[in-house]
């Protein structure tokens, strides 16, 4: 639901997996490409590698693109640059996870109308989401910007007053202390990090929360939110994902999603095709990079090694700079295989040992129309889940203008649902018969009776391992950062990327961060002097936090300070 990048967030929000296949036994030379620096021409144009075609990556090769530099983007997907949309055995669309494009996404929808996408036609309304338990619906979150307009956290708590359909006020009130600690958490960057130490349940404990409010909401929540219970999740980033949805302002929550087609259709692709028409922008997919050299004593990159899916292998040996696009798979896989990097760089091997959660994404064509109130659905406190995340959307209401093209050009006989599980790796283990038959069967007829009886014209199941980022206790200082501090030439974009003074307001796993990351990964070769083609891409900032938060964190921090001498500050944390 958060993330809903790219990739799904992670996945959803950058590239997927580029860990090498394996290696032909065959010896011989005669399949190695080796792409030399083309023709000599009045001045060479600097020269990025991008490895990741995600929002990350994109980001990164916009902002250099556009500054004059020559830029090759490198992915494992077959079509990179969105222009085919991915469809199933029988031809109907697929997309890999339902992502969705909250209120303060300032820099993708300025990209959008750049490249002339009008907002009326990619985007729906912003729309409601409802939660669904085995007793039925929990809860719903409105649209806040249809509320009364009152400072935040008030006007949160005045608009959904009356959606919580069995929580009692009490144990919605327990949320008082995590309002503290949203205040607390950037007080500065030691107790960031102690925060970061604990998990977010323990920090549900010592602030008070009640264990129903914990079980019936905030669990189903981050499931589909940052992909893990609150047991395995960092309270730092728990924290600053509620600040950024739940504090800074009462609308920030407010989402809506594709109209049409996919992301990879409606954005990047337009967005591609210009880089590639006006920028020289080259695409290459269906490859995997296995490698990267890095001079010992200049501690620069010089090379980059791919091996496509077809067999071929080669390397550019023409290059001033890389961009990571990655996530921790992928890392894990160029790092292991490039020895020098890894000696030289600790902070990319850190990075390469964190984990990730395994995602399973469905689409299933039904022979019935459902009603269901809102298109936008999470599971909640279901057993059969198996400690997954659950959502579904009724992309027939999401999509209804173009429901043809949703049913792959046939007559439209029926609701389309996406169904996703996120930290899927029990979910994943099922056969794609029994992940359709235990939603249509019981999931959906237990939150929505009118699924009952329904069956499966046609339907997808696709499993994707170590898809998305894993926030995990402690995982701050190894996540990798914007700029390398051991090898000057390579820089990090996406959304788990510590980007230090040029940290964004977009939190969590979300679209808008690796985006806006991939742009300041491009201006950061451009600001050191890396790359001299142009100037940095502009980033436009999300709105100033309302005065009553500003003030609450400038007084916070005013009371803490004074009492850190006396070792009496934070006593929650240590």
């Amino acid at each position: 639901m958060f993330a809903s990048a790219s990739a799904l967030a992670r996945y959803f929000t950058r590239a997927p997996s580029t860990s090498a296949p394996k290696k032909s036994s065959s010896s011989s030379t005669s399949r190695v490409v080796r792409a030399t620096a083309s023709a000599t021409t009045e001045r060479r144009k600097d020269h990025v590698v991008v490895i990741g075609a995600g929002w990350g990556g994109y980001g990164a090769a916009k902002a250099l693109c556009e500054s004059g530099c020559r830029v090759t983007l490198i992915d494992a997907a077959d079509d990179p640059t969105g222009s085919t949309g991915m469809t199933t055995k029988s031809g109907k669309p697929f997309e890999a996870g339902t992502r969705g494009f909250w209120k303060d996404y300032p820099n993708i929808e300025a990209c959008a109308r750049e490249m002339g996408v009008k907002e009326s036609e990619a985007f729906t309304e912003f729309t409601p989401s409802a939660f669904w338990s085995p007793d039925g619906l929990e809860a719903t979150a409105p649209v806040f910007g249809d509320s009364l307009a009152l400072p935040s956290p008030l006007g949160q708590v005045f608009a959904t007053f009356d959606n919580f359909k069995r929580l009692p006020l009490s144990d919605r009130a327990s949320m008082v202390g995590l309002l503290y600690a949203m205040l607390d958490l950037n007080r500065d960057e030691k107790t960031f990090e102690a925060y970061d130490r604990l998990t977010a349940h323990e920090l549900f404990i010592r602030m008070g929360l009640s264990k129903r409010l914990v079980d019936d909401f905030i669990r189903p929540t981050l499931l589909v939110g940052l992909f893990k219970p609150p047991e395995e999740l960092s309270a730092a980033v728990v924290m600053e994902l509620l600040y950024y949805y739940a504090l800074a302002h009462q609308d920030s929550f407010d989402v809506r999603w594709i109209k049409t087609k996919s992301i990879s259709e409606v954005l990047i692709a337009p967005l591609c095709s210009r880089l590639q028409s006006e920028h020289g922008l080259k695409v290459v997919g269906g490859t995997f990079v296995n490698r990267v050299d890095v001079d010992e004593v200049t501690r620069r990159a010089e090379a980059v090694h791919w091996a496509s899916k077809d067999g071929k292998e080669g390397v550019i040996d023409d290059i001033d700079g890389v961009v990571f696009a990655l996530g921790a798979k992928g890392m894990k896989s160029v790092v292991s295989n490039s020895p020098v990097l890894a000696r030289v760089a600790p902070e990319f091997s850190a990075a390469a040992s964190l984990g990730a959660i395994d995602v399973v994404a469905t689409r299933i064509w039904l022979d019935r129309y459902v009603n269901v109130h809102h298109p936008a659905n999470v599971f909640s406190r279901f057993k059969e889940l198996r400690g997954a995340g659950g959502t579904f959307f009724m992309l027939d209401q999401l999509q209804k203008d173009t429901e043809v093209e949703l049913w792959g050009g046939e007559e439209p006989k029926g609701s389309v649902i996406a169904a996703d599980f996120y930290n899927g790796t029990a979910i994943a283990c099922m056969s794609d018969d029994d992940i359709v038959k235990l939603l249509i069967e019981q999931l959906l007829p237990a939150a929505v009776p009118g699924f009952k009886g329904v069956e499966a014209l046609d339907f997808e199941v696709r499993r994707y391992p170590g898809a998305v980022s894993w926030f995990s206790p402690g995982s701050y200082l190894k996540r990798p950062p914007l700029e390398s501090p051991s090898v000057s030439n390579i820089v990090c974009a996406g959304d788990w990327v510590r980007m230090g003074d040029k940290e964004h307001g977009a939190k969590g796993l979300c679209q808008e961060r690796a985006f806006v990351c991939g742009l300041e990964a491009g201006n950061s070769l451009l600001r050191r002097g890396i790359i001299t083609s142009g100037a940095p891409h502009p980033v436009i900032p999300i709105r100033p936090d309302e005065a009553q938060v500003v003030l609450g964190r400038a007084l916070n921090k005013q009371f803490m300070d004074a009492l850190t001498p006396f070792g009496l500050a934070s006593p929650w944390i240590r």
